[in-house]
Parts: structure tokens; sequence; C-alpha cells
């Protein structure tokens, strides 16, 4: 059986003709700031975070995550690719903090309220990791000319050492 061009795709969409249509949008709760952001079908995780957390507060705790809770369910979270989904009736998305679980949740390396396509956020420790890196750099420069000179100072009397010297001849 072939489908028309004009007749729209029921069996597609998933909706009945008497349920209502699904509201355009999702709704994540921001457990740090109590507020509630709309994000389109389809958004992805990390950028749900990303939007939640520039818009926080300074010293608000930063969200790691999204996951969808129901009473009596256990909750589904969401990994960073993943895009967002609605579940139904009585499940509502949130973002976790780390104060929701302190120590569980592990940190995230990069600054979660950075953009990814910035470089991530400086720490203290990163500092003085790059200058150790720097100063072993420059020395190992230094001392590479060090041995080239050595090498070519010994290449040019070497021979001159080996070889007898001539007695001088009369005039």
């Amino acid at each position: 059986m072939e489908r028309k061009p004009d007749e729209p795709e029921k069996a597609a969409s998933g909706a009945g003709a008497g349920d209502p249509p699904p509201p355009p949008f999702l709704e994540v709760k921001c457990r740090s700031s109590g507020e509630v952001r709309r994000f389109a079908f389809g958004t992805t995780a990390r950028y749900a975070l990303h939007a939640v957390n520039r818009k926080l507060a300074p010293g608000a705790p930063a969200a790691l995550h999204v996951e969808a809770v129901k009473d009596g369910e256990e909750p589904v979270s969401f990994g960073p690719a993943a895009p967002l989904a609605d579940y139904g009736d009585g499940w509502k998305l949130q973002t976790i903090t780390e104060q929701d679980a302190p120590g569980y949740y592990q940190t995230p390396a990069s600054d979660t309220r950075r953009d990814d396509t910035k470089q991530s956020a400086k720490n203290p420790r990163d500092q003085e990791t790059m200058a150790a890196y720097i100063t072993k750099i420059v020395l190992a420069f230094v001392f590479i000319f060090l041995l080239g000179g050595l090498f070519t100072y010994l290449l040019e009397t070497l021979p001159d050492m080996f070889q007898p010297a001539s007695e001088p001849q009369p005039l």
C-alpha cells in the first residue's frame, strides 16, 4: 500500500486521533536555581547543561548532568551527547549537582560553564606543569647546543692531536 504525498503519517508520529499534541518543547528544572528552562526536542544534554549553567548566579553549584525522575521509579540519566526526551506522565527532567549527592559524582575535567569551543578553565596546577615542561624544553635545547659545540670542537682538534709533529725544516 502506497502512501499518498498529501496524507500525513499518523503511524510515524505516534499520536492517535484523540491524543492532545505533545508540547513543542521539553522543560528541565534547575536544582541550583529552582528555575525551569525550556528546550526544543532533540537538544543534547551537553547543550542543556551549558545553557543552564551559564545563567546560574555566581557561587551557585553547577549542574553536572540531566536526569529524568518519577516517584517510585529509578532515575534515567542522560549522557552528554544524548538528546533530551520526554518519558510521559509523571516524568520530569531535572539537573543534578554535586550537592545532590556529595562525593558520588566526579567533578568534570573542564568547567561546564564554559563553551566547549573555548579553552578549558585554567587550573593553577596546570600552570605549574606547563612551566615545568617549558623549563625542560629550554634545558634540552641548551644541552643539544652544548653537545653540538663539543662535537664540533673535538672534530676540529682531534685530527691535529693524532698527526705526528713534523720536524722543522732548516732555512
